[in-house]
């Protein structure tokens, strides 16, 4: 994901009000189509995003390490400041949302926890702050080219699941155009020899390294990664499928690759008619055309505000 730049915003003090309780009535699944937002750069209102495109559910970025083993938004914010009202005016419109922690840049509490019991109460910490019921761990780099902090992450979400059944666990890495890398590969199968229960492998299909068919790219960057744990969990494909997601980049990648609002589209139906758990992008912040070169607050394509948000929104697997 795009590294994270500093922000501080003001608490709302009108919105603070507001419950960080899920509403009462039946919350949507923030896991198959929650597209990310960060609080950096120019920030889109949520509300207004989900009564224009119709989607339910955002994957807030990111929550990492403040120096120690201790969560903060984007590694300086607290749990309660501007993202708790972030998370309560995507609430208060009938919304959801899943933390992701950790992402391209900055501390990772994967490296700086101790131990897997160390980390996995900071995971406990932001799940009981806004009573989740997901969180994505977004492992990439220094965090994702370790087999002792991949144990550790993994470790620690098998303890999240002892005491929080109810949390579904999204793990999101990157990958290759034909699946999964070595460590990738070393991920999901230390997942199985540790009984370490992850409800969705999701990769990256982007930034594979210059101009290509990211249609086809990313299908068999997702079959790669269904056969893998196909293989290892001893699952038919059908169930390989539906353990396996994506997370695109809408418009201009970073390496220069370009996804089309043509072929996002492609991508969801073939995601729909694979059924896969998860179907989602970087950025919705991003979601915006004829702006400009690509960047944290532009596509660098074509298309019309909040297109590729449009498409996701309503993706159930």
């Amino acid at each position: 994901m795009k590294p994270l730049r500093r922000l501080t915003i003001a608490l709302t003090a009108g919105v603070a009000a507001l419950s960080l309780t899920p509403a009462a009535h039946a919350a949507p699944d923030p896991v198959p189509a929650s597209p990310y937002l960060y609080q950096w750069g120019a920030k889109p209102n949520p509300a207004t995003i989900m009564s224009q495109t119709g989607v339910k559910a955002f994957t807030l970025a990111f929550v990492l390490s403040d120096g120690g083993c201790n969560p903060a938004w984007d590694g300086t914010r607290p749990l309660t400041g501007a993202d708790a009202t972030l998370i309560r005016n995507i609430r208060a419109a009938g919304g959801e949302v899943i933390p992701s922690f950790g992402g391209w840049a900055g501390r990772k509490l994967g490296q700086h926890c101790s131990s897997a019991d160390a980390l996995a109460a900071a995971y406990q910490k932001v799940i009981d702050a806004y009573q989740l019921t997901a969180i994505d761990i977004d492992i990439e780099a220094a965090e994702f080219e370790n087999a002792t902090v991949q144990d550790r992450v993994l470790g620690a979400l098998k303890i999240v699941k002892q005491k929080k059944p109810g949390v579904r666990t999204v793990v999101t890495m990157p990958t290759n155009r034909s699946g999964l890398n070595t460590w990738g590969r070393r991920l999901v199968t230390r997942a199985k020899e540790l009984a370490a229960p992850v409800d969705v492998w999701t990769v990256m299909p982007f930034n594979f390294g210059g101009p290509s068919d990211m249609v086809a790219g990313t299908k068999s960057a997702v079959d790669g990664l269904k056969e893998h744990v196909k293989t290892t969990f001893g699952l038919t494909d059908d169930a390989a499928y539906r353990r396996s997601g994506l997370s695109s980049m809408n418009g201009v990648t970073d390496t220069g690759e370009t996804v089309s609002t043509a072929d996002f589209r492609a991508i969801h139906d073939w995601a729909a008619g694979k059924h896969l758990a998860r179907f989602t992008f970087w950025a919705t912040n991003r979601d915006r055309g004829n702006c400009g070169a690509s960047g944290d607050n532009c596509s660098g394509t074509n298309q019309g505000t909040y297109d590729f948000t449009k498409i996701v929104a309503g993706y159930t697997g």
